[in-house]
């Protein structure tokens, strides 16, 4: 269910939001859901579930080490994420 919400950001900011959604073709509210679900996991529940069926089975992960190469591979994600949203 879908749920009205009132928050309070600099004007300006909300403006730059708002053009940029649209110059994605998207809302400035569905880039916000979108950008809430990526913060929160629920890409990563949702494609890991298909993944795994519809058996409600459990999904044993193994901790990443810092520095490793896994922990290197996601920050270098992290990053390239930033640098594509800063430059729109």
């Amino acid at each position: 269910m879908r749920k009205k919400v009132s928050v309070y950001l600099e004007g300006e900011l909300w403006e730059r939001f708002k053009r940029h959604a649209a110059a994605m073709g998207t809302t400035a509210s569905g880039l916000l859901e979108e950008l809430m679900k990526e913060e929160l996991g629920d890409h990563l529940i949702e494609a890991l579930s298909e993944l795994g069926g519809s058996e409600g089975g459990e999904t044993d992960f193994e901790p990443v080490e810092p520095g490793s190469p896994v922990s290197d591979l996601v920050g270098e994600m992290l990053r390239d994420r930033e640098r594509r949203l800063l430059q729109q």
